[in-house]
Order: structure tokens, then C-alpha cells, then sequence
């Protein structure tokens, strides 16, 4: 064992010869040439340490050997700081008053931590150490200490400098972090991570919590003074300059031009020029989202609001961020920008969404194992597991079979947590963002200020839904249509509409649980009672619904086989679906007496009743119509505008509609003849636009014409009545129903046959009809009075029904009988067999063309 007195004599050899390089031979031979080229205006006789100084300045220019021999001296100067002659003349007085308790090893460590309370030359001289020393973990005697152990057990293969380790420790430290926080349910609940057993990985993620406290200190104090991340400032050199037009020695001038360039670079991350650089900044973003120290911004602009609402927060995990997001209403202005901005640049990564990345590793590992991170892809695949209406019970039995359990309840809660706050502002979803960039600038320019930490609230994701059709980007839909799935599946995710129903919800659905429109529906079922703000924001998200069936999740699930069966090619959107299953061109004959457009053979019941059910909201109320909204939209501002002001889902737009028919252009007459079809061929008494018909369809159509439309299904015990009432070969074969356009055909009859229906009934039934037989329709009593001239002709000749009958029951059509009958008979038969005659020497060539020469003269 060394004696006291030799390590004193040790220790002041040492001093001394770190004065002057000329006294440490092994130092002046490896780097004499090294001290020549980069360091001949330096001298140890004027300033002691200035030339050891100059070549630690430019270590990477260096020799191999003389890197070696600096780096012995580095090490020196971490176990004993007064190896450095110019930083221990400029701080031992500050160290004196400052850090006397500090162990051996850890003076500039403390000095660093009391660096307010420094002169800036000593200061100057501490950070010059800390900087040359960050790379190396060797270098820094506090953290080398605390981790020996981790160091052996996570990073054994790891060479050190150039932040290899630390970044190594680093990585454990967050992995054995949110390890930690995955329940284990049950022994076959196996946890993938890097596909390792859950109880595997956490036996070897015990990362210990004395080096964890040294290694967050030091990345503290990194992320407080950027020279001292000299891992990003080396990679990042060339970025800086050519991404961000700055350098280092402009940041260090400039504490506004530091916080520009750093913000430069995370904005800009992926059009970084270096991978190195990338991934440093990636890594930086990373810390950023785990603890509250690591993002410089955010934690001097909350710095007093964490002392109001978090004081007892630990620091780490996130936890101190999640402390002032939940008291977000309460922040101070300058913290709750800074915090916006922070969730924004947050938004791109899960690995930036630490509660999330914790709470959801088993999922990420099972569900989302080959989905590369970024580009919020990884985020997309924890929503769409949230409920996947496409995909049959049958399948999720098998899938939840193969992947042991479906997403925990914790993971479940974080990414709902997450869409409810993607919700607040279209920046807070990347995906969005990204891809309605162009579509925002164009449809909703000036909608909202674009600048760091103004919130947009719901104004821009509602100008991109009301002006979807007019959207150029189909990646801009997709996002737009993704984020109205949000909506009607949580009423939390409309921000709008959420704020205006607060207090209904309270009120009428407190006890209601949000998720799968649960929340929606409950409102709706007081749709009278709600206040006028809600009721106008329930009212237009359910006429958004109505474009897309993948919108109504009870539709989208009940009507999933029939969609497939019927509609497989039809690509979903503006109520194209729903329009298919409504009437399927080509396929709906009328194969029933009762039910037309919906009675496809095997159509299900319960895909019928809530088809039905949406067919009676859209007789109510033209918001419901994609095609009436969209067709007529200029028609009901020129004709309609107090009607539209009117709307309580009594049809006032339609009915208007209706009456100003002629007026209005093609496309909106064709949406409407086609909106007021469906309306009389699924007739019911007392609704709202059909409703001027109630009297004629009473005196003109038989009772069982119309008396089982309004059933939704048909048993074996309406057999008889359908012997008995309907007509020949109108009954379906075996599984199919009946048609639900007697009323609609038995209103038309009524029309063609000249008989007295009311003026608004026969304007409905004129709407309803096709374009072409419109005319026809409007004056049939020029139709009439020629078959009953006929017949008062046929009479007085003595012919009688020999021409025409006028009593038939189709009385729209000339019918003739006897031997006028027979006569046409003979006539066509004569006519066809002249047309085969003619066909027939046309192709044996019997009547080819030909000229006639005649020669005149002598023989």
C-alpha cells in the first residue's frame, strides 16, 4: 500500500508536469508534430497548460498516438482536477466556497451544477472540460463510478468514447423503464420486446437506480448547455450550416440563435443530409418525451406552473409532463404554448410518446412488430386496434386466439387518451397535417394562426370536413375520413361538439361510457331536449355519417354480409353503399310484393330494420341525402333559404323542394326524383314529406297494398294474405320478401288513369318519376280522352270491343280485341315474312346491283 506522503509527492509531480508538455516525455514525443502543425502560437512558458489545452481542442485532428497520450492525460485530469493547471487557477477559490464536501473526482461535476454561481472565466474553463471529456464515459469519473456495473451488464461490448456508452446505458435504462410498467396477467402472457419472454427481459432490464440518478443529471446538464452534447454537434456539423444556416460559434454567441437552430433541427429531421444526425436528433426528441429536464424549452416556460400544480411530481417517465397536461386549462399562457408546441413536435413517433410506447410495448411488439416507427404509422396501428368493425367475430376469435389477449386496458386507455387530444388541433395529428398541408392552404387559409403556440381548436379538421368534396389529395381524404371515424366513434374526439354538449352529456348521459358512438346514440335518443348548440353540432355530424357507411359502426357491422354479397365493388363513400343496399342497379326487380329495393333473397333482417331506420331520418331531412345536400345546394339557398332555417326533421327543405320543382337545375332535380321514389316506395303513414298522399293512398290503394310495408319482417303467416292479395308471380322465390313500391306504383296508376289525386300528392309522384315519362305523366288525360273517343266511335259503328276496351284495368294503354285483333295478327305475320323474303335474296345476291350496256353501229 502507497504511503500518504508518496501520493502527496506523486500528486505534485504530476501537477507540475502537466504545466509545461516538455515535462511529460511520453506526451512531447507522441505529439510533437501534432503540437507544431496545430499549436506554435501557444506556449507553456507564458500560459501553463496552453498547448496540452490546444492539442485537446483539436483531438480529432490528432495522431493515433498522440490521441492515445491526450487521453491518458484526460484521465488524469478526471481523477485529479488540478492536472489542469489553467481550470484549477481559475476555480479553486469558487471550489473552495463551493464544493468542499465534493469527493475526489467530482470538483467540475459539482462546479458545473453551481454554474450561476460561477465567474464566467471559471465557468469558461468548466465547460471547456466537460465538453472535451462527454464522449468518453471514462472521462467522467462521477458517472463512470455509478455505472461500472451497468456498464459490464448492458454495454460489455461497447467501445467507449464518442458517447457510445452512455447513449448504450441510456438505451437500457429506458427500456428497463417501461418494461417495468408491463402487468404480467399470466404466465402466457409473453412479452415479445426484441423477442425475449416478459419475465426474461425483466431480469435482465435491472438497471440499477444509482447510475439511472447520475446518467439523468448528466443529461441535464447537456441538454442545459447544447456545447456540452458533443455527439450532436459533431454529427449535426454540416446540417446546421446547410439546413439551418448557423454554426456553433453563432449558438454559443446567441442564447435565442441556440433554441432556433435546435428547433431547426427537429422540424426539419428528415430532410437531414447525415443519418448521424438523424438519429442524434431522433435520440434527443426521444429524452425530450421521457422527462421534463431534457426539453429545455418547456421547462423554463413551466417553471413556476410546476411548482403551482406538480410539485410533488417526480421528474422522469414523463410524469411531470402528464402532471401539466392535465392541468392544462390552468397554465399560465407562456407554459401552455410551450407545451402545445412540445405535443406537436411529439406527434410524428411513438417512440416521442413515452406513456404510450410504456403502456402499449406488449402491443407495439405483438401487433405492430413489422410496422417501421415514424410517420405516426406505428400510432395508426394501436387506433385501428381499438375496434376493427371490418373484421368478423369468427376472425377476432382466431386472431385474439393467436395473439394470447387483445390490448390491455392500460394501453387501450393511453391511445384513446392520445386520439382524444389529436382531436384539439389538426397540427396534434401528423398524419393529417402532413397530407392536408396544400388541401389547408387552399380550402381554410386564415382559419387559424399558424405560428408556435396559437391553438386552432376544432376550426380547421371542420373546414376540412365540410369542404371534403372539394379536397385534390387523396391521402388528404383518407386523414380527413380516419379523423371522422374518430369522431362518431367518441364524442371526445369533436372538439366542437364536444364543448357544446358538455352539459347534455352531464345531464342526459353521465353514466353513458364513451367509445363506439355509445355517447352519440344516447344524445340522439334526447334529440328534443338538447340545447341548440348540440343539437346543431349532433345534427351535423350525424348528416356526415350518412355519406359513408364505414361511418355507422351499427350499420357497417349488421350490414357487413350484405355489403359484401351486394356491394362488393362499390367503393365506399357519398352514400354509394348505403345507396347500393338501398336499390342494387341490375339486380332489384321487383321479385316481392312488399319490399323492392331491400328484399335482395337472404338480405338480412337486422341490416333491413337499420336501413329502414336511416331511410326514415333521410325522409326528414335533407342533410341526410349526400346526393340532395351536394345536387341542390345552390337550389335551396335560391328557393329554400327560410326553410332552411326551420329544420327540427320535418322535411321543410324537401317539401320546398318539392313545390319548386321546375325551378330547380337537372342535378338537383335528379337527386330529388330519386330522394322522393324512395320515399313513396317505403311508404308510411303520417311522415313528414309523403304525408300530402295519405288521403289518396287511402282512396286509391287497396288496404293490403301498403297495410305490411311498414313491417320489417315478413313471417310464414302472411302466406295466405299473399295468395290472396298479390299478384301472380309477384311472390318471391323461396327466401326472398316482397316489394315496398306498391304505393309508389299505385299512386303512378292513379295518375296515368286520370284520377283526382291532391295537387301536392300528383307534384310528388310527378318528382318521383323518371325524366323521360315525366311528360307523359303530367297531362294523361290527352292519353284517356283518345281511348274513350275510340270507344264511343267503335260503338256507334256497332263494333262493340272489337277496337279498344277502355274498362280493362290498365286502362293507360290501347288495347285491341276480336277481329281487329286478328287482323293485326295476319298484318305483323304478312310483314315478317316479307322481311325474311328481302333478307333472303339480299344475301344470295339475287338483287346485286348491275349495269345495262347497250352497243349501237355496224355489225
Amino acid at each position: 500500500m502507497v504511503r500518504p506522503k508518496c501520493e502527496e509527492a506523486v500528486a505534485a509531480y504530476k501537477v507540475e508536469r502537466s504545466k509545461h508538455i516538455n515535462k511529460d516525455p511520453a506526451l512531447a514525443r507522441a505529439c510533437k508534430d501534432d503540437a507544431a502543425k496545430f499549436c506554435k502560437s501557444v506556449s507553456d512558458t507564458s500560459t501553463p497548460g496552453s498547448v496540452l489545452i490546444c492539442l485537446r481542442g483539436n483531438q480529432k485532428k490528432l495522431t493515433t498516438q498522440c490521441q492515445g497520450e491526450i487521453l491518458r492525460t484526460q484521465a488524469e485530469i478526471a481523477e485529479d482536477w488540478r492536472l489542469d493547471p489553467q481550470l484549477y487557477s481559475a476555480c479553486s477559490a469558487s471550489a473552495a466556497k463551493l464544493c468542499a464536501d465534493a469527493e475526489p473526482g467530482t470538483e467540475v461535476d459539482c462546479l458545473l451544477a453551481a454554474s450561476t454561481s460561477l465567474d464566467w472565466t471559471c465557468l469558461g474553463h468548466v465547460v471547456r472540460v466537460e465538453k472535451e471529456a462527454a464522449g468518453d464515459i471514462r472521462l467522467n469519473m462521477r458517472l463512470f463510478r455509478a455505472c461500472v456495473n451497468d456498464q459490464k451488464k448492458f454495454c460489455k461490448g461497447v467501445e467507449p468514447g464518442h458517447m457510445r456508452v452512455q447513449e448504450c446505458l441510456e438505451d437500457a435504462m429506458d427500456k428497463a423503464g417501461f418494461l417495468a410498467g408491463i402487468p404480467v396477467a399470466s404466465p402466457a402472457t409473453l412479452c415479445c420486446v426484441k423477442h425475449e419472454c416478459l419475465e426474461d427481459a425483466m431480469d435482465k432490464a435491472g438497471f440499477s437506480g444509482g447510475c439511472k440518478a447520475v446518467l439523468e443529471e448528466v443529461i441535464a446538464m447537456r441538454v442545459a448547455d447544447f456545447r456540452l452534447d458533443t455527439g450532436l454537434l459533431d454529427a449535426c456539423e454540416d446540417d446546421l450550416a446547410t439546413t439551418c444556416s448557423t454554426n456553433v460559434e453563432k449558438m454559443e454567441k446567441s442564447k435565442e440563435e441556440k433554441e432556433r437552430a435546435m428547433a431547426c433541427l427537429q422540424q426539419f429531421k428528415e430532410e437531414l443530409a447525415s443519418d448521424a444526425c438523424r438519429d442524434k436528433v431522433h435520440r434527443k426528441m426521444q429524452r425530450m418525451s421521457r422527462d421534463i429536464r431534457f426539453d429545455d424549452v418547456l421547462a423554463n416556460a413551466c417553471q413556476a406552473d410546476r411548482k403551482s400544480y406538480c410539485p410533488d411530481v417526480q421528474p422522469g417517465s414523463a410524469r411531470v409532463i402528464r402532471c401539466l397536461q392535465d392541468h392544462r386549462s390552468s397554465l399560465s399562457h407562456t407554459c401552455a404554448a410551450a407545451l402545445f408546441d412540445h405535443e406537436v413536435k411529439m406527434a410524428e413517433d411513438i417512440d416521442f410518446k413515452y406513456p404510450t410506447r410504456k403502456a402499449c410495448a406488449w402491443e407495439i411488439s405483438n401487433f405492430c412488430k413489422n410496422i417501421p416507427h415514424g410517420h405516426a404509422r406505428v400510432i395508426r396501428c394501436l387506433q385501428s386496434r381499438l375496434d376493427d368493425e371490418d373484421m368478423s367475430p369468427e376472425c377476432k376469435a382466431e386472431v385474439s386466439r393467436l395473439d394470447d389477449e387483445d390490448m390491455s386496458p392500460e394501453c387501450k386507455a393511453e391511445v384513446v387518451r392520445d386520439q382524444n387530444r389529436m382531436a384539439q388541433d389538426y397540427r396534434l395529428n401528423w398524419r393529417l397535417k402532413t397530407a392536408c398541408k396544400a388541401d389547408i392552404g387552399s380550402l381554410c387559409a386564415g382559419l387559424c394562426n399558424d405560428k408556435e403556440g396559437q391553438m386552432c381548436g376544432g376550426v380547421v379538421l371542420q373546414c376540412l370536413q365540410d369542404k371534403q368534396d372539394n379536397i385534390t389529395s387523396p391521402a388528404c381524404s383518407e386523414e380527413v375520413f380516419y379523423y371522422q371515424l374518430m369522431e362518431v366513434t367518441d364524442f371526445r374526439n369533436d372538439v366542437i361538439l364536444a364543448e357544446a354538449c358538455r352539459g347534455d352529456v352531464d345531464k342526459y348521459c353521465k353514466d353513458v361510457q364513451p367509445g363506439e358512438g355509445r355517447v352519440h346514440t344516447c344524445l340522439r335518443h334526447s334529440m328534443n331536449f338538447l340545447s341548440p348548440a348540440c343539437a346543431r353540432e349532433e345534427a351535423k355530424l350525424q348528416a356526415l355519417e350518412f355519406r359513408d357507411i364505414r361511418l355507422k359502426p351499427k350499420l357497417a357491422k349488421v350490414c357487413s354480409e350484405e355489403r359484401a354479397v351486394y356491394c362488393k365493388d362499390v367503393k365506399p363513400g357519398k352514400a354509394r353503399v348505403i345507396t347500393c343496399l338501398d336499390v342494387k342497379p341490375g339486380k332489384a326487380r321487383v321479385i316481392t310484393c312488399l319490399v323492392e329495393a331491400m328484399a335482395q333473397p337472404n338480405f338480412g333482417a337486422e341490416c333491413r330494420a337499420e336501413l329502414q331506420q336511416r331511410q326514415s331520418a333521410v325522409k326528414n331531412d335533407y342533410r341526410y341525402d349526400i346526393g340532395v345536400m351536394t345536387g341542390c345546394r345552390d337550389d335551396i339557398e335560391a328557393f329554400c333559404a327560410e326553410e332552411k332555417t326551420k329544420l327540427r326533421g320535418n322535411a321543410t327543405v324537401l317539401r320546398c323542394l318539392v313545390a319548386n320543382f321546375d325551378k330547380t337545375g337537372e342535378s338537383c332535380q335528379a337527386e330529388m326524383s330519386r330522394a322522393v321514389r324512395f320515399a313513396l316506395w317505403d311508404y308510411t303513414a303520417g311522415q313528414a314529406l309523403t304525408r300530402e298522399c295519405d288521403a289518396d293512398v287511402d282512396a286509391f290503394c287497396p288496404k293490403h297494398v301498403y297495410s305490411l310495408v311498414a313491417q320489417t319482417q315478413l313471417t310464414r303467416e302472411c302466406d295466405a294474405d299473399v295468395d290472396a292479395f298479390c299478384p301472380k308471380g309477384a311472390k318471391a322465390r323461396p327466401g326472398g320478401m316482397f316489394t315496398i313500391g306498391a304505393v309508389g306504383r299505385c299512386l303512378s296508376k292513379a295518375l296515368v288513369q286520370a284520377k283526382s289525386l291532391a295537387p301536392k300528392c300528383r307534384q310528388l309522384v310527378l318528382v318521383a318519376a323518371p325524366k323521360d315519362s315525366r311528360v307523359y305523366l303530367r297531362y294523361p288525360e290527352s292519353t284517356s280522352a283518345l281511348i274513350t273517343k275510340i270507344a264511343e266511335l267503335q260503338r256507334a259503328a256497332g263494333l262493340e270491343a272489337v277496337l279498344v276496351d277502355p274498362y280493362r284495368r290498365d286502362g293507360g294503354s290501347v288495347t285491341v280485341t276480336g277481329w281487329v285483333a286478328l287482323a293485326c295478327i295476319v298484318s305483323l305475320i304478312l310483314v315478317s315474312v316479307g322481311g325474311v323474303v328481302m333478307l333472303a335474296r339480299r344475301l344470295s345476291g339475287a338483287d346485286k346491283p348491275h349495269t345495262h350496256y347497250v352497243k349501237s353501229g355496224d355489225a
